[in-house]
C-alpha cells in the first residue's frame, strides 16, 4: 500500500515550516548573530537574553506557531482519516524536528520547547496546561529555563497517560519529550558541573 500524498505532503509542510529559523532571522535583521551570543542557540530563550524580552516574546509566539499550524492543517485535511492516527503523530514530530534539525542551518537548530508547545496546544491544552503549569512553578523557584524545559516535556507524555488519551498521541508526547532532552543534553551537563546559567 502506498503512502497516501495528502498525508506526506502534511508531514513535509510540518518539517519544512519547523525548519524556519525565526530567531536567527529575527536577530539577523537588527546585525546580530544570535548564533555567536549568549549560548548560541537560536530558540527564544537565547533571543531574550540577548535582544531583550520583546524580541524573545515573538520568538516564542512565532516558534509555536511553527507547531500549531501543521497540527491545525492536518486536521483540516483529516490525516488521521487518510492514513491512520499515527500519521498525525508523524506530523507533530516533523514540526518539532523541523525546528530542531531544519536542513537549512546544517541541522543545528533550536531546543523545540516553544515548538512543541504549539504542537500540543492544539492537541491536547489540557496536557500543555499541566507542563505549563510545571514550568511556571520551575521557573519561578530555579530561575533555570532548562531545567523547567525538560521537566515540562516530561510531564506531556505523562499526563497524556494519565488522561487515557490514545497510543498515538502518547507516541507524540514521548516523541516529542525525547526530542527536546536529546536537545538539551549540553544543558544536562552544564547543569551537573553547577554552570547552567539562571534567566
Amino acid at each position: 500500500m502506498s503512502p497516501d500524498p495528502i498525508a506526506v505532503a502534511a508531514i513535509a509542510f510540518a518539517y519544512l515550516l519547523g525548519s524556519i529559523p525565526v530567531g536567527l532571522v529575527l536577530a539577523r535583521s537588527r546585525a546580530v548573530d544570535v548564533r555567536t551570543r549568549g549560548s548560541g542557540n537560536i530558540g527564544a530563550t537565547n533571543v531574550t537574553r540577548t535582544l531583550g524580552k520583546g524580541a524573545g516574546a515573538v520568538v516564542l509566539v512565532l516558534d509555536a506557531l511553527k507547531g500549531a499550524l501543521p497540527m491545525l492543517v492536518a486536521s483540516a485535511l483529516d490525516v488521521a482519516g487518510r492514513a491512520g492516527p499515527y500519521a498525525v503523530t508523524l506530523v507533530g514530530v516533523a514540526a518539532i524536528a523541523g525546528h530542531c534539525f531544519p536542513v537549512w542551518l546544517r541541522f543545528r537548530g533550536g531546543k523545540g520547547v516553544a515548538t512543541a508547545l504549539g504542537v500540543f496546544i492544539v492537541l491536547d491544552p489540557a496536557a500543555i496546561a499541566v507542563a505549563t503549569a510545571a514550568f511556571a512553578v520551575l521557573l519561578a523557584k530555579l530561575r533555570i529555563v532548562s531545567v523547567a524545559s525538560m521537566t515540562a516535556a516530561v510531564s506531556i507524555p505523562i499526563t497524556l497517560a494519565v488522561l487515557g488519551r490514545p497510543p498515538e498521541a502518547i507516541a507524540l508526547g514521548a516523541a516529542g519529550a525525547a526530542i527536546v532532552l536529546v536537545q538539551h543534553r549540553h544543558n544536562a551537563r552544564r547543569l551537573l558541573a553547577g554552570r547552567e546559567r539562571p534567566l
